[in-house]
């Protein structure tokens, strides 16, 4: 499709904040119909989000997810595992770093399952979606600083949760959809094996 009638063009940009983690941006641009106008964003590095699959005693196929609070909103959240990218981090490697520091659990089997952008309005963030099977508990390497609590769910309670509301991070609704389709068999992965060994950290 030729979307040469949707396309804005940067004309100039100002920095307007260097932050730890964001770097705000206002740029002028000329719009399809020739108009210019200011364009606002946060320029983020990206992230993975794991879906992390595990069978508990009983054989039943559970989820893990974190309780964690989030400042921003003032309230302690449910979300999947998730982190942003270190510089010149491969996507998978990050994703199992993270599994590992946030939950403790390593992986036997890793699969890319896709890639969402959760605030295109305002925001150049990226997080790349990882399912996680095969799991096995080691210790947590929290950051200083990080505080959140490990819990495990079946996919159809963190489905009732997104519908009653007390799950709404765009992530992990998203990852919801996704779970959904793959135990249903509607959307397939491919499974492989972690890029190291990361039982230990590696």
């Amino acid at each position: 499709m030729d979307d040469r009638h949707l396309i804005e063009t940067r004309l100039s940009s100002e920095e307007l904040l260097k932050g730890r983690l964001l770097h705000v941006f206002r740029d002028m641009v000329s719009l399809p119909d020739g108009a210019t106008t200011s364009r606002e964003y946060v320029v983020h590095p990206g992230a993975v989000m794991i879906v992390p699959l595990i069978v508990d005693a009983n054989g039943e196929t559970r989820v893990v997810l974190e309780r964690q609070f989030r400042y921003p909103v003032g309230q302690v959240m449910i979300e999947f595992p998730a982190g942003k990218l270190d510089p010149g981090e491969a996507l998978q490697r990050c994703a199992q770093r993270e599994l590992l520091e946030e939950t403790g659990f390593a992986a036997s089997e890793w699969a890319r399952a896709g890639l969402l952008h959760p605030v295109i309005s305002y925001s150049t963030e990226f997080i790349e979606i990882w399912f996680a099977r095969g799991l096995s508990l080691g210790e947590r390497q929290l950051d200083a600083g990080e505080f959140l609590d490990v819990i495990t769910a079946t996919p159809a309670e963190l489905l009732q949760w997104c519908r009653d509301g007390r799950v709404t991070d765009a992530k992990t609704l998203t990852a919801a959809l996704w779970l959904q389709n793959v135990l249903s068999g509607a959307w397939q992965l491919q499974w492989q094996a972690p890029l190291v060994a990361d039982v230990k950290g590696q």
